[in-house]
């Protein structure tokens, strides 16, 4: 007899993407702001000029952008995730 896997639960699908979309995007929002941090700091040592004021704001923004809702989302899958373990759900 054959036994087959079981089929994959959709919402648990829709959970493990959300958690690992999260993830990258957190990651991405803290390398700009590490990259804003270390053209900030080259351009204090060195010549600050218009260039790195414009990449250092933009990896601001564009980090913030990105984190924000990276940050939310992380959240949202933890609070997920804590809800069906004290409700007795299968997590995975």
């Amino acid at each position: 007899m054959t036994s087959h896997p079981p089929a994959e639960d959709p919402v648990l699908a829709r959970g493990a993407r959300a958690s690992r979309l999260a993830g990258l995007g957190q990651r991405i929002g803290y390398l700009l702001f590490g990259i804003a941090i270390v053209v900030f700091m080259v351009g204090l040592i060195g010549d600050f000029n218009a260039t790195v004021a414009r990449i250092t704001i933009g990896c601001l923004v564009a980090g913030s952008l990105v984190l924000a809702p990276a940050i939310i989302a992380g959240y949202a899958v933890k609070a997920a995730i804590r809800d069906d373990l004290e409700h007795g759900r299968e997590v995975r």
